[in-house]
């Protein structure tokens, strides 16, 4: 079964962009993290990421062609105004879980707003790292595979 995590504009800068809100981990440990979680837990993770918007939905439309068990996705400044992710992420049938490395709610008042938080199935955000492994977890209890 297999798990897609997306990952947006400038996310590729983790571990250099702003530690006092993401961190130092880089994008390539998380993806690390993410692929070792999913080897426990019996599933198979694929992790993209894009600064292209087009990119990004066209990977979102393969994934509606692969039949994809469920999409994690951390938008970056998209998550509060792409109306073309979000159309493409409507697209799916799969569950969908939003993630963020930082609290958006805690942050300038821009950030309070996802264009995607109304179609998906939930979202984590404030526990940086970890917001991804809980993103993950609760992907796989959402399609019941555990």
């Amino acid at each position: 079964m297999k798990f897609l995590v997306l990952n947006g504009i400038n996310l590729n800068m983790f571990g250099k962009r702003d530690p006092a809100q993401y961190g130092t981990a880089t994008l390539a440990e998380i993806d690390a993290k993410l692929h070792a979680l999913a080897a426990e837990l019996g599933v198979e993770v694929e992790c993209f990421q894009t600064n292209f918007e087009g990119a990004m939905a066209e990977r979102i439309h393969a994934a509606h062609a692969e039949g994809v068990a469920a999409v994690l996705i951390n938008a970056g400044a998209w998550t509060h105004y792409s109306y073309g992710i979000r159309d493409a992420l409507a697209i799916l049938k799969c569950p969908i879980v939003e993630v963020h490395m930082s609290n958006i709610h805690a942050r300038e008042e821009f950030r309070h707003h996802s264009v995607i938080a109304p179609i998906a199935r939930g979202q984590i955000a404030g526990f940086g790292v970890d917001s991804y492994l809980l993103a993950l977890r609760a992907a796989v209890s959402a399609v019941g595979t555990h």
